[in-house]
C-alpha cells in the first residue's frame, strides 16, 4: 500500500486496537493470477512474539482452496472515511478523501476441528458477551455445531508484514486542520462525524 510518511501508522498497540474495533476485513488470494476476495470478520491474536489473523468462511467457497498455493494473503482493514471539500482550506486546492487504512500480509493455512472450534468459541465470546441473551458455544445443541461445523473452514493467517495508514489531514495547516473538523461535523454522516471524532483527538493530543 502507498502509504506518505505523513500518514504512516507504526505504533503496534495502536493497530491492535484499531483491528479489534474495525474486524470485518476483507482477504484477498490469487488463482491463476485472477484476484479472489472474501468479506468476513477476522479475530487478531498474538502468541510469543508473532500474530496471528483466525476465521473461518463457507466450505462452498473456493477461496480457502487456495491458501496452499498462494504465496501471501492479504487482509485488508478499513476505518471511518470522508470526503474533503476543498472549499474548506484557506487556499486553492484540489479535494481528497480521508481514511484508515491496515493492510496485512501472512501465509494462511487450514485450522483443525479443534483449533476451528477454539475460534469460533472465541469469536462468539467477543461478540455476544455484552449482550442481553448471549448465544454462547456451550449454549448451543451438539447437533446443531455438528451440522455447522461441516458447512465451514476455519483458517488462521501468520502475519509477516503489517501495512498501517491514517490519512486524517495531518499534512495541513492548524487553521485548515480546525476548519475540516468544523465541516466534518455538520455533514450530517455518521462516517464525516467518526472522521471528525479522529481528527479532534488527533488535535487535542497534540496541545
Amino acid at each position: 500500500m502507498y502509504i506518505p510518511k505523513y500518514f504512516k501508522v507504526t505504533n503496534v498497540d495502536e493497530i491492535w486496537d484499531f483491528v479489534q474495533k474495525n474486524s470485518f476485513a476483507t482477504i484477498v488470494t490469487t488463482e491463476q493470477v485472477k484476484p479472489i476476495a472474501t468479506h468476513l470478520p477476522l479475530v487478531l491474536k498474538k502468541k510469543g512474539d508473532d500474530y496471528y489473523l483466525t476465521g473461518h468462511m463457507a466450505y462452498g467457497n473456493p477461496q480457502w482452496r487456495t491458501f496452499e498455493t498462494c504465496e501471501d494473503v492479504l487482509v485488508m482493514f478499513q476505518g471511518p472515511h470522508a470526503y474533503i471539500s476543498s472549499s474548506w482550506y484557506s487556499h486553492e486546492n484540489v479535494p481528497t478523501w480521508n481514511y484508515q487504512a491496515i493492510h496485512m500480509y501472512g501465509k494462511a493455512s487450514i485450522l483443525e476441528k479443534d483449533e476451528l472450534i477454539e475460534e469460533l468459541t472465541g469469536m462468539l465470546n467477543k461478540y455476544e458477551q455484552n449482550r442481553e441473551n448471549p448465544v454462547l458455544w456451550d449454549k448451543l445443541s451438539p447437533e446443531l455445531l455438528e451440522n455447522q461445523l461441516k458447512g465451514i473452514v476455519g483458517f488462521k493467517i501468520k502475519v509477516a508484514e503489517i501495512q498501517a495508514a491514517y490519512k486524517l489531514s495531518q499534512n495541513r495547516n492548524e487553521t485548515d486542520y480546525i476548519n475540516i473538523i468544523n465541516n466534518l461535523q455538520n455533514e450530517g454522516n455518521p462516517n464525516s462525524k467518526q472522521m471528525a471524532g479522529l481528527m479532534g483527538k488527533r488535535l487535542k493530543n497534540q496541545i
